[in-house]
């Protein structure tokens, strides 16, 4: 036991050697730079309305939910919220959780029992693969995106439990996982198909509902939805919408909603007010989309590979682990914040920048920002 310091600072060391080595950066509330990291997609997070929310619910009910959801954790702004998520994403009933992580483990153990077949998308969220991990089910990665592969996976077992898992708009490259042909390979293959859609609430379908409702899906029984609240919503916390057996057996059974804190209601009625605005934002929805098209038109007349954004993430890629950090770091220096993806965060091993659209940056802001990362790369 007296050398474990001394084995975790091995490990560190190996990780500086191959550039894989984080670091937390703090930032201030007059924070100057231009944020192309965060996931702030339609600027809510300091939306007026979002703000009085949030205030106002922080006057009435205190700094934090006090306990868990079924405890004292539960208010009313919390029901509000699931009330108006769930008809928003056109499923029965819906359930707030503390984080988008801690709503996707506990949608995927919920699905997956032990003679579940778990087919996991390759290039799945972290959040979706500990799910599977943890489930105690049969896992199998399935080619990325691609329902051909997938068909053949499930006409393998025939006869057995089986669910697909997939995001909508996966989170390093920003594409869009086809799910009108996903969903008819799972129904045909009497299959669940559970979708993270963190990335496209907000900002794909009518009223910003998300891909599973820009592909034709909400409301379908054999269709789980999973999401985060922190990213076009502008707060924090996680969701699950579906039938009402799901959310009825996921407050009976939930490991990750029945011993974890409620989040606090301040947080909760703020989301609740960005999902109004976001609902009425088809100008702000297009200006991400025109900044999507701009950013890919620059960038990859600078020469760079590019991927093209279904919904407000794209790529750039990079030479190395080193070289995205430094490109990262140098774009930093000069007041632009980038993501810099490196493994094991990027699934197929390479390492890229990732750019985050932003409708509530001015215009002159965002170009300048596409300046500098050009200007940067190494």
């Amino acid at each position: 036991m007296a050398g474990w310091q001394e084995a975790l600072e091995r490990q560190a060391r190996t990780r500086a050697k191959a550039g894989l080595t984080r670091t937390l950066r703090h930032r201030a509330a007059d924070d100057s730079v231009v944020d192309l990291a965060g996931n702030d997609y339609l600027g809510l997070a300091v939306h007026p309305e979002v703000i009085a929310a949030s205030v106002r619910a922080l006057r009435a009910y205190g700094l934090g939910a006090t306990g868990s959801r079924l405890v004292r954790g539960s208010t009313d702004a919390h029901e509000a919220l699931e009330t108006e998520l769930a008809r928003w994403l056109g499923a029965e009933r819906a359930l707030v959780y503390s984080s988008g992580y801690l709503a996707n483990l506990g949608a995927v153990r919920a699905l997956a029992g032990p003679e579940t077949l778990l087919v996991s998308d390759r290039y799945n969220h972290a959040s979706l693969i500990d799910g599977c991990r943890s489930s105690g089910a049969e896992v199998v990665v399935a080619p990325h995106a691609d329902p051909a592969a997938l068909a053949a996976i499930l006409a393998a077992h025939p006869g057995r439990a089986k669910v697909f898992v997939t995001e909508s708009v996966f989170s390093v490259d920003g594409d869009l996982a086809p799910l009108a042909q996903v969903h008819a390979v799972t129904s045909a293959h009497d299959t669940l198909l559970l979708v993270d859609d963190a990335h496209a609430i907000g900002i794909l379908g009518r009223a910003g509902a998300g891909g599973v409702a820009a592909a034709g899906l909400a409301g379908r029984p054999d269709v789980v939805v999973t999401a985060t609240l922190s990213k076009s919503l502008g707060g924090a916390g996680g969701v699950v919408a579906g039938p009402a057996a799901l959310i009825r057996h996921l407050v009976d059974t939930g490991r990750t909603f029945i011993y974890d804190t409620a989040p606090p209601p301040a947080v909760v009625a703020g989301v609740h007010a960005a999902l109004r605005v976001t609902r009425a934002a088809d100008d702000r929805r297009a200006v991400l989309a025109a900044r999507g098209e701009l950013t890919v038109r620059r960038l990859r007349a600078a020469g760079f590979t590019v991927s093209a954004p279904a919904a407000g993430v794209l790529s750039v890629h990079a030479p190395g682990p080193e070289a995205a950090l430094s490109w990262a770091s140098d774009c930093r220096d000069r007041g632009i914040a980038v993501g810099c993806f490196r493994p094991p965060s990027t699934p197929d091993g390479s390492s890229r920048l990732r750019l985050t659209l932003n409708a509530g940056i001015a215009a002159e802001d965002f170009d300048r920002a596409l300046d500098v990362i050009v200007e940067c790369a190494p």
